[in-house]
């Protein structure tokens, strides 16, 4: 319950501070969206570039897959508390269609510091996917991943099974994450952004 009015309280701080109720016309909220969506174009391209860097193969996975979504994080943690919020893109690969998707986590532990991190899930299925991009989807496990890279560049294939028919990438700045941690994390569609 704790954790559940920390991410609400999150929510509600990201709200305020986003400008929802800055009195903007219509025509500049649209520009903006215009320009927030080709950010995250950019964005998502970006990490599945990092992922193909690191992970070669996975180009062809990430291509035969139904649907893809690349996450975009960052990360604090404030002694007691952390909370990550990111922005992203579920791109369906049968209808090449784009849904713009937000997520959050908050929690509580002792540390200091801030994360940046990229995220591709891949759908094996039209299920899994449009469960994920309409219903939202909250991963309440944690989900470990073990990966040896060698000095010449190969890497193995550290994609993770993290709910059926869902597998993830985590990437930091350094690489594939040895360890993909998604505990308590929300993700959902951003109604603003995908409206016409």
């Amino acid at each position: 319950m704790k954790h559940l009015k920390l991410i609400f309280s999150l929510f509600l701080i990201v709200v305020l501070f986003s400008g929802f109720w800055s009195g903007k016309s219509k025509k500049e909220i649209r520009e903006e969206n215009r320009t927030e969506r080709i950010e995250r174009l950019k964005t998502s391209n970006e990490t599945l570039q990092l992922l193909y860097k690191y992970a070669p193969e996975a180009k062809k996975i990430v291509q035969r897959s139904y649907g893809y979504a690349t996450f975009s994080n960052v990360g604090v943690n404030l002694v007691v508390f952390s909370a990550e919020g990111g922005k992203g893109v579920a791109h369906n690969n049968k209808t090449g269609r784009n849904t713009y998707m937000n997520m959050a986590s908050g929690g509580v532990g002792l540390g200091l510091g801030v994360k940046d991190f990229r995220a591709v899930f891949l759908f094996e299925n039209q299920k899994v996917y449009n469960t994920f991009v309409n219903s939202g989807w909250e991963a309440n496990a944690q989900a470990d991943a073990a990966a040896k890279y060698e000095q010449s560049g190969g890497s193995l294939n550290a994609a993770i099974t993290v709910a059926p028919g869902i597998r993830l990438y985590k990437m930091t700045q350094n690489g594939l994450a040895l360890q993909a941690t998604i505990q308590g994390t929300k993700y959902w569609k951003d109604e603003e952004l995908n409206k016409n």
